[in-house]
């Protein structure tokens, strides 16, 4: 069975949402849970999850707010947890600090896309080890053979596949890496490769995930917390769509 990741940005659409959100995916049926941190400028991301991510920081979220709403339904959460975002909050909260209540909030991993392998590996790696977290780096079809499997070696929990050179939510279609999908199945990584960006319907989700471990979805998901009031019910309904 594939595995289904779902992400969202905490703090949308209201501030208290973050639990029932993550329950609700749980819920639902998805394998695991990426939450984004809010962040002024998300240069991995497309127009949708950037909007959400204003939202949220209007909204007050912060680092301090979601490890705090984190703790409160540690106990009752059982799919992995991972925490996406960028590398400037987190050094602002402090590093260890940041992975020692990541730790105590049942957080499994992280994914900071600007941190540069090198800093990871010179100044982090032992800290998340320390605390028991795993750290997940991203490649492109433009990543050659050489720096996905140096970028795997660093990598824990799974490898984030991005389908396609682009933001997230872009409009080009993600099932022209063909090439690509074959080139990641027959390299051998010691992780399972995940594959993210412009997933929106069960179709997708199988297209893309013929050849990988499974599929990151976050922009289609995303705009059903931003559009639809009744998002509860819209977001489970999404989330089975997938998983049906």
């Amino acid at each position: 069975m594939k595995k289904l990741n779902i992400y969202f940005t905490a703090g949308i659409p209201a501030l208290e949402d973050t639990a029932d959100i993550i329950k609700l995916i749980q819920d639902s049926g998805a394998d695991m849970i990426e939450i984004g941190m809010p962040y002024s400028d998300p240069v991995a991301d497309g127009p949708v999850i950037q909007k959400a991510h204003e939202l949220a920081l209007q909204n007050g979220m912060t680092i301090e707010k979601l490890l705090s709403q984190l703790k409160t339904i540690k106990d009752n959460i059982k799919v992995p947890v991972i925490l996406m975002g960028y590398i400037n909050p987190v050094l602002s909260f402090g590093f260890e600090k940041f992975c020692k209540e990541c730790s105590e909030s049942g957080v499994s991993g992280l994914i900071l896309p600007d941190l540069p392998p090198i800093e990871f590996e010179k100044n982090y790696q032992h800290i998340l080890k320390k605390y028991n977290l795993n750290f997940t780096f991203l490649v492109t079809p433009e990543t050659s053979d050489e720096r996905i499997q140096y970028l795997d070696s660093l990598s824990s929990g799974f490898l984030y596949a991005v389908s396609s050179s682009s933001t997230t939510g872009n409009e080009n279609t993600v099932l022209k890496n063909e090439n690509y999908l074959t080139r990641l199945a027959d390299l051998p990584l010691k992780n399972p490769v995940m594959i993210g960006f412009g997933i929106k319907s069960k179709e997708d989700f199988e297209n893309v995930t013929e050849k990988a471990d499974g599929g990151i979805i976050g922009t289609a998901f995303v705009n059903v917390l931003l559009q639809d009031k009744d998002w509860k019910k819209s977001a489970i309904d999404f989330i089975h769509s997938i998983k049906a």
